[in-house]
């Protein structure tokens, strides 16, 4: 039993290091993506229009939906104790430091996450990889880094558009139940609203990005010849993507509220 345990921990260990080494591959070549020929771009460009652009309507809801909600509750509880303008610092805290960037992290990998794997996977399988680096391509410079940046910039740019439809757009469906002075809002949630709220739910969105991206393209190149395979590495990426997100989560938080 203890051989077992110690032998599932040696496993996991030389996993841990390769997915590190893959990692740092990834992101040089990520860096030194420009120098390359427009085939790395246009694969680039293709990712930023399926991760972000596409998802723009289903993250536009999310916000909407929860910013609406807040206000609603907020306005109508916490004026019970006179504690009304706490509505806009929960409002901030939640949207923008906390669901802003998970929120928008659950629908990338549930969309670009799973069809990166599956992608991949279908490659390895089809034997295009195979065939990049027969031709003397390296695969990681062609199909990993621009889907890597990708990712990494679509999250960034739809936990900005997640924030602007949470904390602004909101304010139009409210209007329809519980109707709040266009002043009044917008003075009391600037006042609240403080660089580092920004900048924390940006840091965010960026490690969950690199997380996303990583672990996608990891369990994507992971496939080796049965077609079995590819479904599972799509499982895999998103459960994966899941954990690492919400633990990272829960680390960036603890510091800066611990800290």
């Amino acid at each position: 039993m203890l051989s077992k345990i110690g032998r599932a921990a040696i496993d996991g260990f030389d996993e841990f290091l390769y997915a590190m080494g893959f990692f740092a591959r990834v992101l040089r070549e990520s860096f030194l993506l420009l120098r390359r020929g427009q085939v790395g771009r246009r694969v680039l460009v293709n990712q930023i229009l399926f991760t972000g652009i596409d998802a723009l309507a289903i993250a536009a809801a999310m916000a909407l939906a929860i910013g609406a909600a807040i206000n609603l509750i907020g306005s109508s509880l916490l004026a019970e104790f006179g504690q009304g303008k706490l509505m806009y610092t929960i409002l901030i805290i939640v949207i923008t430091r906390e669901l802003g960037p998970l929120l928008t992290a659950f629908v990338v990998i549930a969309r670009s996450g799973t069809a990166i794997a599956t992608e991949l996977g279908g490659m390895a399988v089809g034997h295009e990889i195979e065939a990049y680096v027969a031709v003397g391509v390296n695969p990681i410079s062609y199909i990993a880094a621009p889907r890597f940046l990708g990712v990494v910039i679509s999250m960034t740019v739809l936990d900005v558009y997640f924030n602007v439809f949470g904390l602004i757009g909101s304010f139009v469906v409210v209007q329809l139940v519980h109707p709040i002075a266009f002043n009044e809002y917008f003075r009391n949630l600037f006042a609240v609203l403080t660089p580092g709220d920004l900048l924390s739910g940006v840091g965010k969105s960026l490690v969950f990005g690199v997380i996303i991206s990583v672990v996608s393209l990891y369990r994507g190149f992971a496939v080796e010849r049965s077609v079995t395979e590819v479904p599972v590495a799509g499982i895999k990426a998103v459960g994966s993507g899941f954990m690492l997100c919400i633990l990272a989560d829960v680390v960036m938080t603890s510091v800066q509220y611990l800290g």
